[in-house]
């Protein structure tokens, strides 16, 4: 008789998957109501190349191409310079921005053939490179959440807030 336990068994990834990017998703989206006002968001400290909201446009536009467009085929067209020039955007499109990632996120990975579309190869080259979906899937997850951090690190150096707001709840974590 063995006192081993038994292996746990692996579920799909995709609901994980999107359980997670919608996690960081929510607590990006908390991060930006928790700035005191529109113009706190694009703050430009010195030494922090990128503004808060630069990052939301960055973020939510980036999730909305590689899990809207290209695995769910939801016709939206990305426009990365302009997530990057595009200043003073008020803090509700910015959630609306945001809005639009989660439901992208929930269309690519709840759709019926997201298992199979994260064990095949992904749709198209990344940065010159051809990738399994999975591990890019993998990738849009550690991006998205090295940008929360980002933003939480400047709404507090911005408000001078050390107030945590919620970001990487272990408890929405799936688990075994």
């Amino acid at each position: 008789m063995s006192d081993a336990a038994p292996p746990l068994r692996t579920p799909p990834l995709a609901p994980i998957l999107a359980v997670l990017l919608r996690r960081e998703l929510a607590a990006l989206r908390r991060s930006v109501a928790a700035y005191p006002d529109d113009a706190s968001v694009w703050a430009a400290p010195p030494g922090v190349p990128n503004s808060a909201g630069t990052l939301v446009l960055h973020c939510a536009g980036n999730l909305r191409h590689y899990l809207g467009a290209v695995l769910a085929g939801d016709g939206y067209r990305r426009d990365r310079d302009a997530e990057f020039a595009r200043r003073g955007v008020p803090r509700a499109e910015l959630l609306a921005e945001l809005d639009a990632a989660d439901a992208a996120v929930a269309r690519a990975l709840g759709a019926p053939g997201a298992e199979a579309a994260l064990g095949a190869e992904y749709p198209e080259a990344v940065g010159g490179r051809r990738l399994a979906a999975r591990d890019f899937a993998l990738h849009l997850l550690a991006h998205l959440a090295y940008h929360l951090g980002q933003v939480d690190y400047h709404r507090r150096l911005v408000t001078g807030d050390a107030r945590p707001v919620g970001a990487v709840a272990l408890a929405e974590v799936p688990g075994a």
